[in-house]
């Protein structure tokens, strides 16, 4: 949280628009040096800025879910890939080191993550790496399955971005709830990753898959209405590649832990 927080503009919603002189701030054009907090907050009282932010989130956000989808079915209908890439399982944790690195460059440094080509380049890498492993994982699973569970996050994650951009309810101020919410599912996950070598409880492995699946469900909603800018914390208009980046994984974790509750096992 404290690295999605460096990013935030915080903003109460109930306050005036800034007033505003002169001619108006185009989104890509260039701002003075020094009043980077006043365009950015001035920004979100401009819709077009508003609406380029959001379409520039969601256009890249659909092209990693094409590229992700296409690697999925490629690991999933193709039985030569398939077994070339379950009897190496060195790509995969080489794929796991590029997206544990990609992601902290994009997450944690703001130069790379702002300054084209290089966020886009980054971005690129880190989706392909983060495709290799869910098509890796989903290439375990029956056919079948993966296409349920495919469904399924398809109609959940559009419902919950509907209903965050419809609700009066907001996300952004449940910081400590989704905190402690994801705290609770990585010691869990912990537990079970001790347990699973002696005995596999499946019972226990459900549980937890239905609680990874909620708490990115809620921090999909969280992340979507950081992109509206109309709640007490919102993104800066030149984090759109954190945006997508953010939206982007919960939606691959919301996969995974459906084919963790659902999916069954290729005999």
């Amino acid at each position: 949280m404290a690295i999605r927080d460096s990013v935030f503009v915080y903003r109460n919603p109930h306050d005036p628009p800034l007033a505003h002189t002169g001619n108006s701030s185009s989104y890509d054009g260039g701002y003075p040096s020094g009043h980077h907090e006043l365009f950015t907050i001035y920004s979100w009282d401009d819709q077009k800025v508003r609406r380029v932010f959001i379409r520039k989130v969601y256009t890249i956000l659909l092209i990693q879910l094409l590229v992700t989808l296409g690697v999925v079915a490629l690991f999933t209908f193709c039985d030569p890939v398939k077994d070339y890439v379950q009897a190496n399982p060195g790509w995969y944790w080489a794929s796991y080191a590029v997206f544990f690195a990609t992601y902290l460059t994009l997450a944690c440094c703001s130069g790379p993550r702002r300054h084209f080509p290089w966020n886009l380049i980054l971005l690129t890498i880190f989706t392909l790496s983060m495709a290799y492993l869910t098509g890796m994982l989903s290439s375990y699973y029956n056919t079948t399955s993966v296409l349920l569970c495919l469904g399924i996050t398809a109609l959940v994650c559009l419902s919950v971005t509907i209903f965050s951009f419809q609700t009066k309810f907001d996300f952004t101020s449940c910081q400590g709830v989704l905190f402690v919410l994801l705290m609770t599912l990585f010691f869990s996950g912990l537990i079970l990753a001790i347990l699973l070598p002696f005995q596999y409880v499946p019972w226990l492995h459900a549980v937890y898959a239905v609680l990874g699946a909620g708490v990115f469900t809620l921090f999909l909603a969280f992340d979507t209405q950081l992109l509206m800018g109309n709640r007490r914390h919102s993104l800066s208009p030149e984090e759109y590649i954190f945006g997508a980046l953010n939206i982007y994984l919960d939606i691959i974790y919301i996969f995974t832990f459906f084919l963790q509750l659902f999916g069954t096992n290729r005999e």
